[in-house]
């Protein structure tokens, strides 16, 4: 990717459905959901302002993967509109195509199939689902299955079309069943379809941006360095990719940022480097990114990605940032915990790396200084080829975890020669079940070995009562998750 084109703007620009729109006046912390309903586009909603109903949701070009730009379904209640200076923002009303004068618009396919098959009632989350559902339509290895008649697979439609694309998408009152129906339905995008020719064409560079108003400013510099150099003289700025965290604490807790410092662009942040002896993931890629990019290839990470929140939050999230805000709940810690990553911690006079089990200090606490922040993830190569991610939560998808546990095994002869595991919800940080794997080193992977391993397993961390789980049933649920692993996995290990 190349540097971030640097623009001597006289004003922050977004091009919303074609047409530019400039950002001011709103002010630096406004929500491109905001931004977008005061230009009298009332399709995007707001539901919940945290980024788990997707009313808000609206495709924006993004770099590919497959092809040079992808639509990418991000929550627009979320994300700052000051962050999409340059870029190029699509509405449920810019999917339509407009007929000759006098006359109403073209209905997209998309949404087409959602009115003739009933997939909307009071029609509320509608135009969220269809841009989310957009956003599958054109994805570009989407590909319809083999068999059009088989049904086994209940989450991918007979066009492969991925029901985990609306994870982030709620409806209350229309059911999801005429939802699915219509997201089964769609076909491929026809060769004249502009969305479609436009995932050939490069997506809008990322524009170095100094947006003010009054005493706020929102950043977005060309380089690391001189990003670096801004956190050096404004330790108190906060840094944010996605914005997944930040726009809840926008919105929610009405917080404000004299100096926020947007780092999602930067070219040296967004680097995936495969070595004989790690892998290096870029602190502001997206989930998404990493996940399309790695394809299966760290089979603990693959687990994890389905499991983390809505496909709509990891279009926008990134391992920097769920790293950055110290979480004991994240996802990502204990998955990288059991996966003996390191983060690569950098600031105005270098760079230094340090073991992830060394990371975090205490509660949302940890080893980075303030003017730092995190270039990238490293995971050390080979990689334990025995490893699952459990997730205990009320939902099997888009929720926080009551527990979640990350293994990483490496079990030869029947004998487990290395064990790594990664505990979250259990402490004030995320931890590595010490006890645990030393219980498991050096035995051998049979039921007398788990059993008694499980009941250490139990009782590592500091697990408390909450409105999610009590201190109990989390203990409960450590040593069940060991017992489950080698339930699952005893047959694949003697074979």
């Amino acid at each position: 990717m190349a540097n971030i084109e640097a623009t001597d703007r006289a004003s922050a620009r977004i091009t919303v459905n074609g047409k530019d729109a400039p950002i001011s006046p709103a002010a630096p912390h406004t929500t491109t959901l905001d931004f977008l309903r005061e230009r009298g586009l009332t399709g995007t909603k707001e539901g919940c302002a945290e980024g788990e109903c997707g009313a808000c949701s609206v495709l924006v070009a993004r770099p590919g993967v497959d092809k040079p730009t992808d639509w990418v379904a991000v929550n627009a209640c979320l994300v700052p509109a000051a962050a999409l200076d340059g870029q190029e923002v699509i509405t449920s009303e810019g999917l339509a195509t407009a007929g000759e004068p006098g006359t109403p618009p073209t209905l997209h396919p998309v949404q087409e199939e959602m009115a003739v098959r009933g997939g909307s009632q009071c029609g509320y989350c509608t135009p969220g689902f269809i841009c989310s559902m957009a956003a599958e339509y054109y994805r570009s290895d989407r590909c319809a299955h083999a068999d059009p008649a088989d049904s086994t697979d209940r989450e991918h439609g007979p066009n492969g079309f991925d029901l985990h694309a609306l994870s982030g998408n709620l409806c209350r009152c229309t059911g999801y069943r005429p939802i699915r129906d219509a997201a089964f339905a769609v076909g491929t995008p026809a060769e004249d379809d502009p969305l479609a020719r436009r995932r050939e064409q490069s997506p809008p560079a990322a524009v170095a941006t100094a947006y003010t108003q009054g005493d706020s400013v929102f950043l977005r510099k060309s380089t690391l360095a001189e990003t670096l150099q801004v956190l050096r003289e404004r330790p108190d700025a906060v840094v944010v990719a996605g914005s997944t965290d930040w726009g809840v604490e926008v919105n929610i807790r009405s917080r404000r940022a004299d100096c926020v410092v947007a780092v999602d662009r930067i070219p040296e942040l967004r680097a995936l480097r495969v070595e004989s002896d790690h892998i290096e993931i870029g602190a502001a890629l997206t989930l998404t990114e990493i996940e399309r990019r790695l394809d299966g290839d760290v089979p603990l990470l693959a687990e994890l990605f389905p499991q983390f929140a809505s496909r709509l939050i990891r279009n926008g999230a990134t391992l920097g940032g769920n790293l950055g805000t110290g979480s004991p709940i994240g996802d990502s810690p204990p998955v990288l915990l059991a996966l003996e990553a390191s983060v690569v911690l950098a600031d105005a006079d270098g760079e230094r790396e340090v073991p992830l089990a060394e990371y975090f200090t205490g509660y949302r606490q940890s080893v980075r200084r303030p003017g730092e922040l995190i270039r990238a993830v490293r995971i050390p190569l080979p990689l334990s080829p025995l490893a699952a991610f459990h997730k205990i939560a009320k939902r099997r998808f888009d929720d926080i975890s009551s527990v979640a546990v990350a293994f990483a095994l490496h079990v030869e002869d029947g004998i487990v020669r290395k064990a790594r595991i990664g505990l979250g919800g259990v402490a004030a940080t995320p931890i590595r079940a010490l006890a645990t794997e030393a219980a498991l080193e050096g035995r051998p992977w049979v039921a007398e070995t788990v059993e008694a391993a499980a009941r250490v397993l139990r009782g590592e961390g500091t697990p408390m009562d909450d409105h999610r789980a009590s201190s109990l049933y989390r203990s409960a649920m450590l040593g069940q998750s060991l017992l489950k692993l080698h339930a699952q996995t005893t047959e694949a290990v003697s074979s």
